[in-house]
């Protein structure tokens, strides 16, 4: 006997600094209250929403071409991504394939099209939010610079302390291809320091 589709709920993070406690409430109060019996199955990342090579997200991706998905919840939308190319496609996916998605905090619901419209101005917004912050943070940088502060000499045997915006930085410009060297001038931080902050994201991802 064939499975019955479930309900997918994805919940997302940018970093092993942050958790998804925020997230796990709604969500759990949304799937006492609407499930509607359906089974539902959790699907988890630590990674970031500017890239949609997550593989929480690709396992849940092939459920959904398999046909075992019938909705997909998330807590908020930028949880899905923050890019607003990548949500768009998505949302067209998903209708295509006549599958729901609801967002609580955003009160969506792909299913109507209202819903669909405020789907795709809510992508546009996040991907805007986005690259604000790097703006604002690089922008911080130049004038800290400017002022004399650096990063990368900290004492031996005392790690620096990088930014959660730095972070993020670095790996928003390494999916994007650029060279470590001009990474680590973009964000203020020394080489070493980029070659560490790639290789804990890359073993976060490797252990889930």
């Amino acid at each position: 006997m064939t499975a019955p589709a479930s309900i997918a709920v994805y919940l997302r993070v940018s970093s092993k600094r942050q958790d998804t406690a925020s997230q796990v409430p709604d969500l759990e109060r949304w799937v006492k209250t609407f499930s509607d019996g359906l089974p539902v199955k959790w699907y988890r990342d630590t990674y970031t929403g500017k890239s949609m090579d997550r593989p929480g997200w690709k396992t849940l991706e092939a459920d959904i071409e398999a046909g075992k998905v019938v909705k997909v919840v998330v807590w908020r939308l930028d949880r899905l991504g923050r890019t607003a190319s990548g949500l768009t496609r998505l949302f067209d996916h998903l209708t295509t394939r006549k599958i729901s998605l609801v967002s609580i905090k955003d009160g969506l619901d792909l299913a109507t099209p209202a819903g669909r419209l405020m789907a795709n101005v809510l992508a546009s917004v996040a991907q805007f939010e986005t690259e604000v912050r790097m703006e604002r943070t690089l922008a911080g940088q130049a004038v800290a610079r400017s002022k004399g502060k650096t990063w990368g000499g900290s004492k031996v045997g005392r790690r620096l302390t990088v930014k959660p915006e730095q972070v993020e930085a670095v790996k928003t410009y390494s999916q994007q291809g650029m060279k470590i060297a001009k990474i680590a001038r973009a964000v203020g931080l020394s080489r070493p320091t980029v070659y560490r902050l790639l290789a804990e994201e890359s073993n976060s991802v490797s252990v889930q």
